[in-house]
């Protein structure tokens, strides 16, 4: 069961941010950045439902991608708290996706090279997932950090609500690289990924960013967890209301 905790722990992040992100279809600050993000919401949410139905193939219980994505209850999800934050203004969204994006690149990189020459069949649909979702989180990662130094280096206001957005959401980053039990059974099991190597690169990368951007990292933040273990903030029982409302509404309905 391990292995499908894991997969599901990597749709709920996709599915959740996607979800965030779809919030935004018609509400953008113009156009072309309407379709920017409403297409990585549909990244995302592609790389969800592929992970979903893998991990109802691992499971075997007769369950289907929808029944993993909308029924189960709050406190089973294992999301980060850091994606079902509100999207907020455009500059906390654009921080929350390279928030997210500066992590699910290098960890998916580094799975994906970890799931080479397995023989699992279930590891290897794993790494197909994972080589084509690759390619999108690089755009999201280029797209969301043009953003962070167009923003920070704009005008006055512009730059305070990057300040803003980084001092809102920093804290919910600290819980992306804390190990618990199914971090450390994948990482048994062959497969797993070393979170301080992903940190490296993370803080690399951040640090980058935020020099470029006229930007600082908050001091002696206290980070905030529990999503990974179900705990999560008042934010994600909004969501799930909205998300899962036509599947409990009509139950077993086929579209």
């Amino acid at each position: 069961m391990n292995l499908y905790h894991y997969i599901v722990r990597l749709a709920d992040n996709s599915h959740i941010l996607g979800h965030r992100l779809a919030e935004w279809c018609g509400h953008g600050p113009f156009l072309e950045q309407d379709m920017a993000m409403t297409n990585i919401a549909l990244d995302l949410i592609g790389q969800a439902r592929s992970l979903y139905n893998l991990a109802a193939e691992v499971q075997n219980e007769g369950k289907t991608e929808d029944d993993i994505a909308f029924l189960r209850y709050e406190y089973e999800y294992q999301n980060f708290l850091l994606v079902e934050q509100p999207n907020g203004d455009f500059a906390n969204t654009i921080v929350r996706q390279y928030f997210f994006s500066a992590y699910q690149l290098p960890y998916y990189k580094t799975l994906y090279e970890n799931l080479q020459n397995k023989n699992d069949h279930h590891l290897t649909e794993l790494r197909g997932i994972l080589e084509k979702a690759i390619k999108e989180i690089n755009y999201h990662l280029r797209w969301s950090g043009e953003w962070m130094i167009r923003l920070g280096n704009g005008t006055e206001e512009s730059h305070q609500r990057m300040v803003n957005a980084v001092q809102n959401l920093y804290k919910y980053t600290g819980e992306l690289f804390i190990a618990d039990e199914t971090d450390d059974t994948s990482l048994q099991s062959g497969f797993g990924v070393l979170l301080p190597e992903v940190k490296k690169d993370f803080d690399k990368s951040l640090f980058y960013i935020m020099e470029r951007s006229g930007l600082t990292i908050p001091e002696n933040e206290t980070m905030q967890t529990g999503g990974k273990q179900g705990v999560h903030s008042e934010y994600l029982g909004y969501i799930l209301a909205e998300m899962q409302y036509m599947q409990r509404a009509y139950p077993n309905s086929k579209w």
